[in-house]
């Protein structure tokens, strides 16, 4: 007599139990990996490279456009620049301001340098070169306005991926324009200068890029105080130049374009492929300091 076996109920049950936790396990770690290999829908461009980040143009062909002052109202005019092909979708945009006594002329290499990494780029030039920080920070606030709303390029921007930046008062004008706009996605102050030293109140993610031996606005009083008050919980970095004084950001310097193009990809377009220059961040004999919150959230 040719004897069989039967399952019991309980023999049933736990093979449906281990059938049921394998299918779950599989199932959580397909998520997982669909889940950390997701790109945002805002990269655009190259997997990047310091390299690239260091070259004088990144991967996008671009185009300039110059903005009269009796065109515009709130700030005085200046310069777009931004990528040619729309082939990628939009683009989120920066305004950058100058610092006392300067036009956008001083500053104007930022301009190509990270528009052509897919950004459009608005560098202005203020009503008067004396204006001071408060008012560069609601003149960047309109530049960004008029970008987004009546530019001939404002078809190309996404506004709501908008930064600010600028150089010594401009930069302490993003900072203020950064805390004024909480719905602005970075700030890059450059050398920033600006007579409020507590920036508690900013909710912004903020890179602050400053001259280690800068007389004019010095880290110890100005971006390092600066720093140090904006929460942790707005993500910020700070970046020290050794060596180097105030004017820093008035010719090429690849160690700002490479940090600053770094921080706005971050940010502005959620492009998790630049972590690995913000955290562990920079290093070498052109910096003398560095710090962040990383790692980044």
């Amino acid at each position: 007599m040719q004897s069989s076996t039967i399952p019991t109920r309980t023999g049933s049950r736990r093979l449906l139990v281990t059938a049921a936790a394998a299918l779950a396990l599989i199932a959580g770690s397909l998520a997982g990996a669909t889940a950390a290999g997701a790109a945002s829908p805002y990269e655009r461009g190259p997997d990047p490279t310091a390299a690239a980040l260091d070259a004088s143009r990144g991967p996008f062909a671009t185009a300039q456009q110059t903005v009269s002052s009796i065109s515009v109202s709130g700030f005085g005019g200046g310069v777009i620049y931004y990528p040619t092909s729309t082939a990628e979708g939009t683009f989120g945009a920066v305004a950058i301001a100058p610092g006392f006594t300067e036009t956008w002329s001083n500053l104007d290499w930022l301009g190509p340098r990270i528009a052509s990494h897919g950004f459009v780029v608005f560098g202005i030039d203020t009503n008067s070169v004396f204006d001071q920080p408060d008012s560069r920070a609601d003149q960047l606030l309109a530049a960004l306005d008029y970008l987004t709303r009546t530019s001939s390029v404002r078809t190309r921007v996404d506004a709501s991926r908008l930064a600010v930046s600028g150089h010594s008062m401009g930069g302490g004008g993003s900072l203020e324009a950064a805390r004024d706009r909480p719905s602005l996605q970075a700030a890059v102050p450059l050398a920033p200068w600006h007579s409020t030293k507590s920036w508690s109140g900013l909710r912004v993610p903020t890179l602050i890029i400053g001259g280690e031996s800068d007389a004019i606005a010095p880290v110890s009083s100005h971006a390092i105080p600066f720093y140090t008050s904006i929460p942790a919980a707005a993500e910020k970095s700070y970046l020290e130049l050794n060596n180097t004084g105030h004017l820093f950001p008035l010719s090429t310097n690849n160690p700002t374009a490479r940090q600053a193009v770094s921080w706005l990809k971050r940010f502005v377009d959620d492009d998790t492929r630049y972590d690995q220059f913000i955290c562990p961040g920079p290093s070498g004999s052109a910096v003398s300091d560095y710090r962040s919150t990383c790692p980044l959230s």
